[in-house]
């Protein structure tokens, strides 16, 4: 696909996101605020997982609206309720990440040092898209497969080799 073609596809998104979060609004009795909006904006420009300090540090640093993490907590809430952040929790983490138009992924979560790797697979997706659900329609899901990725593994396995040695 060409740049420009990924560009208006993005900005398509976005604009969809800003209709389906004023449909929400006026459904639900919420304020519009300018905060609202460019705090969803700044998620959907944003590819893969986010924390609040990323957030936070990234709308302050790009010169997005300034906003204070109160705001961007409370926000991120009516945000996943309106169905357009998905959070995760990774251990004592919480990430975020855009759930309109977002690939299904799967996560593998080092317990060592903490580090999350999104990957795909076909067959996970083959096999969980296959599994009939009893009386419940999934929109969507997460797999979390948790392990030692394999820099931790060579830190344990040199630290347990110099043990042995000495």
């Amino acid at each position: 696909m060409k740049a420009e073609q990924i560009t208006c596809m993005e900005e398509n998104v976005r604009e969809t996101v800003k209709q389906m979060l004023t449909d929400y609004l006026q459904k639900n009795g919420h304020r519009k605020t300018p905060e609202r909006y460019a705090i969803l904006d700044t998620i959907y420009s944003i590819k893969g997982h986010f924390d609040i300090d990323m957030l936070y540090n990234y709308m302050e640093n790009e010169g997005h609206f300034r906003v204070s993490r109160a705001t961007l907590y409370n926000t991120i809430i009516l945000l996943m309720d309106a169905n357009l952040v998905i959070k995760h929790q990774f251990g004592s983490s919480s990430q975020y990440e855009r759930a309109y138009r977002n690939q299904t992924h799967h996560h593998m979560i080092c317990t060592e040092c903490g580090s999350v790797t999104e990957f795909q697979d076909e067959n996970l997706k083959g096999a969980i898209g296959a599994t009939k659900l009893k009386k419940f329609t999934a929109y969507h899901y997460s797999l979390y497969i948790y392990g030692i990725c394999s820099k931790c593994a060579s830190t344990k396995k040199k630290k347990t080799n110099n043990i042995k040695s000495k």
